[in-house]
């Protein structure tokens, strides 16, 4: 079998492939009984590569990288019929993965809480979320600053139940007999707190209605 671990570790700090053992432990409790360990170590160390080239805080990759493998994982599972709680999953795609889409998976995750799983992703993921985005979430008390922009991939993808595109276009990903919507937005990119607030409250009312679509109750109603 392939130690995909030291293929890396020429590449990676002590400190850093001491996290990403560390990493690869706790993944192994949650999936050893579905995946082998080889996977396991295949989605974690692919997940570190996909930020590796354009982050700029490396301490804090290895968790990136635990906390995306973590889901490449879930969703794996549940596209191979391995493992499914019967919950609906809506994946919320733009193209930096930096304000509309983070403040849709915001808003879902606030109002669905554990009823449903919200998962979101860029077709060219930006370097961090948008302030301004994150400064108006957390006037309706919604937290966002631990977000990150993630690409998409085709598990993440095949895995959801609802795909909503915010203009993302051509570049998003299309998988035949899947739901998908398209919600015309502004870009938060460049815009003020202020000039945020009309696009955050559109997002809420879209997310407020697709979970009464799916028949999840929202938090508050």
């Amino acid at each position: 079998m392939t130690d995909i671990s030291a293929d890396h570790c020429g590449d990676l700090s002590v400190d850093q492939q001491r996290a990403l053992r560390t990493a690869a432990a706790r993944l192994a409790d949650n999936f050893t009984a579905v995946f082998g360990t080889e996977t396991i170590e295949r989605f974690l160390y692919s997940s570190y590569d996909q930020f590796a080239a354009r982050s700029t805080v490396p301490h804090f990759l290895p968790l990136l990288a635990e906390r995306f493998a973590r889901q490449r994982l879930t969703a794996l599972a549940k596209v191979e019929g391995l493992s499914h709680d019967g919950r609906p999953t809506v994946l919320f795609l733009c193209v930096h993965n930096a304000g509309r889409s983070q403040m849709a998976l915001g808003f879902f995750q606030h109002l669905a809480g554990h009823r449903a799983v919200g998962w979101s992703g860029g077709s060219e993921p930006g370097m961090e979320v948008n302030p301004a985005a994150v400064a108006a979430m957390r006037e309706r008390g919604i937290d966002i600053s631990a977000e990150y922009p993630k690409p998409w991939t085709d598990e993440v993808v095949r895995a959801a139940d609802v795909v909503v595109s915010m203009g993302c276009g051509d570049a998003c990903p299309i998988f035949p007999s899947k739901r998908y919507e398209e919600w015309v937005l502004d870009d938060p990119a460049g815009k003020t707190v202020e000039e945020v607030r009309p696009v955050r409250d559109e997002i809420e009312r879209r997310v407020r209605h697709l979970l009464d679509q799916l028949g999840v109750p929202a938090a508050g109603n």
